[in-house]
C-alpha cells in the first residue's frame, strides 16, 4: 500500500550557506555576438524557432562522372547553379575540394594516403572561363588546401543566381581513407565533387578546411547525376535511379517490382548465381546510371561487381497528409563473406520505421546500406557505408546509428564541424533508444555500458562544445565529448522532464529546423520554449564544462513525526535529486529535491518524509542521472 506523502512534510531544509562549503554556480548560457545579431536581423529568435527573415542559400548540380577501376581514377564535370537567397551581395564563393586531403603536403589531423588530391581542369563562371590566381583577392580562383575560393568578376546580388562549370579528376584513395575509397572490389565515392560551402545567416561563409577528423557542414540542393561504370557493376547512390530499364537486366527490374509490391518480405534482387549478369551489356563495356535527388545536402555513391542486393520496403507513416501510409525503399548491398549482412535490410527497415515514429515520417524515397572499405560506418543522404561485419548485434548498432543520421544532420542541417555533439550526440541517444526497443534491452543506459563514465572528470575529458578538429587524435576525448556524454545527458534530461514532455520538445526542434541550419542555442531555446523551464544550469554544465555529478546519501534521521533524508552534493554539476524512500512494509514514497538550492551555493539539502520504519533510501531510482559514483546513492538500514 503506497502512503500519501504529506505536502507539509515534503519541505526542503537547507543549512545556512556559512555552514557549508560554497560551490561554483554554472553561468547562464550566453549567446555569441553573431547569434545575437541574427536575432536582431530577424533570422533567429529567442524562442528557438527560425525568425521571419530566415533564409538558406541553395544549389542545383548537374554532374557527369566516369569511374575507371583499372587506374582508380574518377573524372567528372559539373554545371552547378548557386542561388543567393541571402540579403547580401557576394563578391566571392567558397567551394570544397575535399579530396585535397590526400594532396602532397596537405594539413591533416590523422594519417592519410597521398594520391595527389584534386586536379582542377576548367572553371567557368557565367560562361566566362576563370584563371587560377595566387592572390585570393584577384578575379579568378585560388585553392587553399581543401577550399577553392572563386573571386567573382561581378557581385552576385541578393536574389540572383549564377552558374559555375568545373571539371576535375582524382585518384580514389585506398582502404583507410576516412569515409570513402576502394579495396579493389568496392569503390565508394564521397566528397568527390566540387561542392559549394555554406553561407549562413549567422557567420556568413563557413568554409572550414577538411583535415580528416572532423565531419561536415553542408547546404541543401538538388542533383542530376550521371555515373558511368563498367557493365556488370551494381551502383547505389543518393537519389532515385532514373533509367533502371537501361542499366539493369530484366530479371533485376522484375525483382525490384516484386519487392515494391510485397513490403512484408525481403527480396534478393541480385544473388550469388547472377550477380555478374545483373546489368545489361554495352558495346562500350560501360553503362551510365542516372540519379536525381531533391532537397539533400550531399550526394554519395558506391559501385562494385561483387555485390549481392537485398531490398524491402519500410512503412513510414502519412508523409503527405492524405490519410494513406507512405513507404520508403530499403536496399542493402553486400558481399557474401559479410555473413551478418543477410539481416541488413531487416535492420534498415526497423531503423527507418523506428525513426519515423520517433520524429516524423522519413521523407526520402529510399535508404541504402553498402558494405565495405571502412571499419565503422558513415552517413550520407539516403546512404550509409558500413564495414564488413560478421556480428549481427554490432551490425545492427552501426546500421541504426548511421540511419539515425538521416535526421541529424541530413534533414536538420547542423554544423558538425563547430558542434559535433549536435550530430553525433543526438544520434547516439536515438541509437540507444532504438536498440532498447529492437533487442528488448532495458540495460542500454547502464553506466557500465556508457563510455562517459570511464573518463568523466579526468584529464582525458574535453568539453562537448568544441570544434571537431580540436580534439586530440587517438584518444577517447572526442568519442566521449561528441558521442556518449551528450547521449547520456539527453537521457538524463528525458528522465527529469518525463518522456512525453521531452519528446514534445525534441520533435519540435526537429520540425522547426528541418532543411535549415540550427545553432546550439536554437536547440537550447526550443527545449526551454516548449517546456517553459530555465534549463541553463543543465546546458552549461553538460556542454560547456567537464564538471561531474556526485550526489550522496549523507544520513537518514528517524523522528517521531518524520524521517529526514540528508543529501550531499559532492560533485560540481547541480541536478535535482530524485529520491525513493522504502519502508519495512514495502510501501515507498518518491519525491525530488529541487536544483535551486544547489544553484544558491548549498552543498547539503534535507527532505522530510512520513515517519515510519525506513529500510532503504535511494537517489535516482530510475538511474537516469549521470552520477559518477552510484555507490553512495543508496542507504540501507543495517539492523
Amino acid at each position: 500500500m503506497k502512503r500519501t506523502l504529506l505536502a507539509a512534510l515534503a519541505v526542503i531544509l537547507t543549512l545556512p550557506l556559512a555552514a557549508q562549503e560554497r560551490r561554483p554556480i554554472p553561468y547562464p548560457v550566453i549567446a555569441d555576438a553573431d547569434f545575437r545579431q541574427a536575432i536582431e536581423k530577424g533570422t533567429r529568435t529567442e524562442t528557438g524557432a527560425p525568425g521571419p527573415n530566415y533564409w538558406t542559400n541553395t544549389a542545383h548540380y548537374e554532374i557527369a562522372a566516369t569511374l575507371s577501376p583499372g587506374s582508380d581514377v574518377l573524372r567528372g564535370s559539373e554545371t552547378a547553379t548557386y542561388h543567393n537567397n541571402s540579403p547580401d551581395a557576394l563578391s566571392r564563393v567558397a567551394i570544397h575540394l575535399r579530396q585535397n586531403l590526400h594532396a602532397e603536403g596537405a594539413v591533416r589531423n590523422r594519417p592519410q594516403e597521398v594520391t595527389g588530391g584534386v586536379t582542377v581542369g576548367r572553371v567557368v563562371y557565367q560562361g566566362k572561363e576563370l584563371l587560377q590566381t595566387r592572390r585570393a583577392e584577384s578575379i579568378g580562383y585560388s585553392i587553399d588546401g581543401s577550399v577553392m575560393w572563386v573571386q567573382l568578376p561581378t557581385r552576385l546580388n541578393a536574389g540572383e543566381s549564377a552558374t559555375f562549370e568545373i571539371s576535375w579528376s582524382y585518384r580514389v584513395p585506398s582502404v583507410g581513407a576516412p569515409r570513402n575509397g576502394t579495396d579493389g572490389e568496392v569503390y565508394f565515392n564521397a566528397y568527390w565533387y566540387p561542392q559549394f560551402a555554406v553561407y549562413d545567416d549567422v557567420q556568413g561563409w563557413k568554409a572550414d578546411q577538411y583535415f580528416g577528423n572532423g565531419e561536415f557542414y553542408m547546404g541543401y540542393g538538388s542533383y542530376d547525376v550521371s555515373l558511368t561504370v563498367p557493365q556488370g557493376w551494381i551502383v547505389g547512390a543518393t537519389g532515385v535511379l532514373q533509367n533502371a530499364e537501361e542499366v539493369l537486366s530484366d530479371q533485376s527490374v522484375a525483382r525490384i517490382r516484386s519487392a515494391r509490391s510485397n513490403p512484408d518480405y525481403i527480396v534478393r534482387v541480385v544473388d550469388e548465381a547472377d550477380r555478374y549478369q545483373a546489368t545489361r551489356t554495352s558495346a562500350t563495356r560501360g553503362l551510365t546510371w542516372r540519379f536525381e535527388a531533391d532537397n539533400v545536402r550531399d550526394f554519395a555513391w558506391g559501385a562494385s561487381p561483387e555485390y549481392l542486393w537485398d531490398m524491402t520496403v519500410a512503412k513510414v507513416g502519412d508523409r503527405d497528409g492524405d490519410g494513406v501510409e507512405d513507404t520508403s525503399e530499403i536496399h542493402a548491398f553486400w558481399r557474401p563473406e559479410a555473413t551478418a549482412w543477410v539481416r541488413s535490410a531487416e535492420f534498415g527497415k526497423f531503423s527507418i520505421e523506428f525513426l519515423s515514429r520517433t520524429f516524423f515520417p522519413y521523407p526520402d524515397p529510399h535508404m541504402t546500406a553498402m558494405e565495405g572499405i571502412i571499419g565503422g560506418g558513415m552517413e550520407y543522404p539516403m546512404m550509409t557505408l558500413i564495414g564488413s561485419r560478421t556480428n549481427e548485434r554490432r551490425l545492427f548498432g552501426v546500421t541504426l546509428h548511421e540511419i539515425a543520421h538521416m535526421y541529424f544532420p541530413m534533414i536538420v542541417g547542423q554544423d558538425e564541424k563547430d558542434d559535433t555533439w549536435m550530430d553525433e550526440g543526438l544520434t547516439s541517444f536515438n541509437t540507444a533508444e532504438g536498440s532498447a526497443e529492437f533487442w528488448d534491452d532495458d540495460m542500454v543506459w547502464d553506466p557500465g555500458r556508457q563510455g562517459y563514465y570511464s573518463i568523466a572528470g579526468t584529464s582525458q575529458e574535453r568539453i562537448s562544445r568544441r570544434h571537431a578538429d580540436q580534439y586530440p587524435y587517438g584518444t577517447a576525448a572526442r568519442g566521449v565529448a561528441a558521442y556518449n556524454k551528450p547521449a547520456v545527458s539527453l537521457h538524463a534530461l528525458r528522465g527529469l522532464l518525463g518522456n512525453d514532455l521531452f519528446y514534445e520538445a525534441y520533435r519540435e526542434y526537429a520540425r522547426r529546423w528541418a532543411y535549415k541550419h540550427p545553432e546550439p542555442y536554437d536547440l537550447f531555446n526550443t527545449f526551454e520554449d516548449v517546456t517553459g523551464l530555465d534549463l541553463d544550469w543543465f546546458w552549461t554544465t553538460q556542454f560547456y564544462t567537464t564538471w561531474t555529478l556526485d550526489q550522496a546519501i549523507a544520513g537518514v534521521v528517524d523522528g517521531e513525526t518524520a524521517v529526514t533524508v540528508i543529501v550531499e552534493d559532492r560533485g560540481l554539476s547541480p541536478y535535482p535529486v530524485p529520491l525513493r524512500v522504502t519502508y519495512s512494509d514495502g510501501a515507498a514514497e518518491e519525491a525530488s529535491m529541487s536544483v535551486d538550492a544547489w544553484m544558491q551555493g548549498a552543498r547539503e539539502q534535507r527532505m522530510e518524509f512520513p515517519a515510519g520504519q525506513v529500510v532503504r533510501v535511494e537517489i535516482d531510482p530510475g538511474r537516469f542521472l549521470p552520477d559518477v559514483d552510484r555507490a553512495n546513492n543508496v542507504w540501507e538500514r543495517e539492523d
